[in-house]
């Protein structure tokens, strides 16, 4: 057993070649001889068991370190458990005392809970009244109370004071009380171009408030200008009467509504605007009742000074050229002589001739008491299909949006009219001043070929 074949060597040698080999080549690479090889071998077999020592006493510390660990687990588990006991129970526990103590309260407030939930609900509509008063503007901290106050009654858990119970009262007494006093004082106001000015206002009860010359709104907050005066200047004026007053009665326009019937005045559209909704149509038509007012006053004017002369001639026995009835009586002078049926047609010929100066531009202003309404009628028919294609487009949900579009559709016709009735009353009086020129001619006329007739004993016809 000692001595080993050659072949059992050269197997040992394969053998313990191939180990090396598998296990280290660089080892396997350097052995230069067996007994080399044999003791790199040996060498690895020390490394390798004690790297497995290692391994071994590294497993058994963290086996070691698991069951602390675990130990520690348990321990913890058991504890919160019963923790957690603990806790159910006084919960419970708590509940109970909860419980308890809400029946001892309801019982103790009885009818005094439906009297604070009256309370909370004053306190929140009046805190919704006084945050849009114009007397919040000198008190607006009382708003921030009242909005308090109401959380704290409807929380359930906390009472309000006797003193907050007594502003309470007091506010709402003052806001009654504020409602028919007359008071000055200064403040910040914001103007409508941005800027911020201290000025003295007058706060008229819980009506309005106005400055110098202006009203006020109170809004977000704080005082502001309002974003268009009323045209009518007594409301603007009594202003500034009502700021510098110190005692007696002052005329003031009042909006009893504070506000809404003063925004309803300022958002009304004034002349110009309802000009300006009539479009082109609309300018038209006034550029045509412009016209017509125009040729009417120039003839009332030339009509006017030929009626005077006219009336002053038949007071003279003298003819003047400078009037139609003293033209025509000229014509008389030169036919003396003529036959009657001679005169009577030189005399109407000369009537004829007077005539188209005393009616002329007659028929045009007719034409433009009669055009203007149906240009306005035009406008309205072009308006109103503007409106339903906005309709069509925007459907008829909004009101304003149809509204809106009928009202500027409408402005021609008023426009129209506007024009035809005053343009038929001038038209009625001139033509009236011109008939009754024409009618004195044609009576002075036959009077004179009656005259002429009688003289020569000759029948007029």
């Amino acid at each position: 057993m000692k001595r080993l074949t050659h072949k059992s060597v050269s197997l040992l040698a394969a053998t313990v070649v191939g180990m090396v080999m598998a296990a280290s080549p660089a080892m396997a690479q350097q052995a230069l001889s067996m007994d080399q090889l044999l003791r790199k071998v040996e060498q690895g077999r020390v490394q390798d068991n004690k790297e497995n020592r290692e391994r071994e006493e590294r497993f058994n510390k963290a086996k070691a370190d698991q069951q602390r660990l675990l130990n520690e687990a348990t321990g913890q588990k058991s504890s919160e458990e019963q923790r957690s006991q603990r806790l159910e129970a006084e919960a419970a526990a708590n509940k109970e005392e909860l419980k308890k103590l809400e029946n001892d309260l309801n019982e103790r407030l009885g009818s005094l809970k439906e009297l604070f939930g009256v309370m909370q609900q004053v306190a929140g509509d009046a805190r919704t009244r006084f945050e849009s008063s114009v007397t919040n503007a000198e008190n607006p901290d009382r708003v921030d109370f009242l909005e308090n106050l109401a959380k704290k009654i409807g929380s359930s858990t906390k009472l309000p004071s006797l003193e907050e119970i007594d502003r309470l009262w007091f506010e709402l007494h003052r806001e009654m009380t504020e409602s028919g006093r007359v008071v000055k004082y200064n403040t910040t106001v914001l103007m409508n171009d941005g800027s911020q000015q201290d000025m003295d206002v007058v706060r008229v009860g819980v009506f309005n408030i106005a400055a110098d010359g202006k009203y006020l709104k109170y809004e977000n907050g704080r005082v502001a200008e309002l974003a268009r005066q009323p045209d009518a200047r007594r409301f603007v004026n009594s202003t500034s009467e009502l700021l510098e007053a110190t005692d007696g009665l002052v005329r003031f326009g009042i909006d009893p509504t504070a506000g809404g019937v003063l925004g309803t005045y300022v958002s009304r559209p004034n002349l110009i605007e309802r000009v300006q909704q009539g479009g082109l149509v609309g300018y038209l038509i006034i550029a045509l009742g412009i016209v017509g007012l125009l040729i009417s006053l120039e003839r009332m004017v030339v009509l006017g000074v030929a009626s005077r002369k006219v009336t002053a001639q038949l007071a003279s026995d003298t003819p003047s050229s400078d009037n139609a009835l003293g033209r025509v009586l000229s014509v008389y002078q030169e036919n003396k002589q003529a036959d009657t049926g001679t005169l009577e047609l030189k005399l109407s010929e000369a009537i004829f001739k007077e005539t188209p100066a005393l009616n002329r531009a007659l028929l045009f202003i007719k034409i433009i008491s009669v055009v203007a309404p149906l240009m306005g009628l035009l406008g309205t028919v072009t308006g109103m299909i503007q409106t339903f294609q906005a309709i069509t487009l925007y459907g008829t949900g909004d009101p304003k949006l149809m509204a809106g579009g009928i009202s500027q559709a409408l402005v021609t016709t008023v426009l129209g009219l506007t024009v035809a009735i005053p343009t038929v009353l001038l038209h009625t009086l001139v033509s009236g001043r011109s008939k009754r020129i024409v009618q004195i001619l044609q009576e002075q006329s036959a009077g004179i070929i009656a005259e002429h007739a009688e003289k020569h004993g000759v029948s007029s016809s």
